[in-house]
């Protein structure tokens, strides 16, 4: 028999609601289109012309039917609303115990890199149950990561970080695809998913030997950019401290005052290339940008070091 699936495999525990969602758009379209269709073939047909059929009193108008024609497609669309936006908040929630994973997207590669320092290029391995947050950027041009069996696709951004999640459900080997159309080798810059069972994930996290974990790399990139001589303890400048300031508010000078802005990736990101664009108030712009001197993945590293110290206590 003919295999034509309609949808890719479902692979990850939100696949079933969005397909769900899918169908039932598909369904309505589907409804009314042939609907609309018979009607329009039947009254070509019951009105042609030469043949006999009453045509005194044309009706102008109908109250009911437009009563009918204009509740029940808003009933229609206020469902699909609700629902997609519901399906729509779940892919960017994340659970608190997601594993978090950085892609880099560039002509024509996928980078990746686990929590526990282990990379890969156009290739992931995650175990199978595990929730897995993806923090995505681009250091080139716009990409998209789409993984048709998880039902995930989120365009990549150079300068912006970009996230998603999703849960395998399925052991298995899934594509990898970019989804945005970025330059001459867009059609090569492909991968594979591969789910496995935990045990042997960990087996494969294993096979190279205990290597630095992505925190620890970030630390080692602190130190050797000369982040630390400013910003630990024994400081010789006058610049903020960064333990316990990830994903806190965070003091920021402008013209008219004082406003505040989250220390999240995008923050510290800009803070490293860009120090200028916000100023910590109290604080004197003398950081210089590390922009063309810091790559996106080791930057990834530095974000990561600097969310593990997020809970250190700053001594006075």
């Amino acid at each position: 028999m003919w295999d034509f699936p309609l949808f890719p495999e479902q692979a990850s525990a939100n696949a079933e609601k969005l397909d769900a969602l899918m169908l039932f758009e598909l369904g309505v379209l589907v409804f009314f289109t042939t609907l609309i269709c018979v009607l329009i073939l039947f009254f070509c047909a019951r009105y042609r012309r030469g043949v006999r059929v009453d045509r005194s009193n044309p009706p102008t108008h109908g109250r009911l039917m437009e009563a009918i024609w204009i509740i029940i497609p808003f009933i229609i669309s206020a469902v699909m609303f609700v629902w997609a936006t519901q399906v729509f908040y779940d892919l960017y929630q994340p659970p608190p115990d997601a594993a978090e994973i950085s892609v880099v997207g560039k002509q024509w590669m996928w980078y990746l890199q686990h929590p526990q320092g282990r990379s890969e290029t156009n290739d992931l391995h995650v175990p199978l149950g595990q929730a897995v947050k993806l923090n995505m950027t681009s250091q080139d041009v716009i990409h998209s990561f789409f993984i048709p069996a998880m039902r995930i696709k989120q365009d990549v951004l150079p300068g912006r970080y970009t996230s998603l999640w999703f849960q395998p459900t399925k052991v298995g080997k899934y594509d990898i695809f970019c989804a945005e159309y970025c330059g001459t080798n867009h059609s090569i810059m492909t991968g594979y998913l591969h789910v496995m069972e935990p045990a042997d994930y960990e087996k494969w996290l294993a096979a190279e030997g205990v290597g630095p974990s992505r925190a620890e790399e970030g630390e080692r990139l602190f130190v050797q950019h000369h982040c630390a001589g400013c910003h630990r303890e024994s400081q010789t400048v006058h610049a903020p401290r960064l333990e316990g300031v990830y994903g806190k508010p965070v003091p920021i000078q402008t013209d008219s005052g004082v406003r505040f802005a989250t220390a999240d990736d995008r923050y510290i990101r800009d803070s490293i290339l860009l120090p200028k664009s916000e100023v910590v108030a109290g604080y004197e712009p003398l950081m210089p940008s590390y922009k063309d001197q810091i790559s996106e993945p080791d930057l990834l590293k530095i974000i990561a070091y600097i969310k593990s110290i997020a809970n250190r206590e700053t001594s006075p």
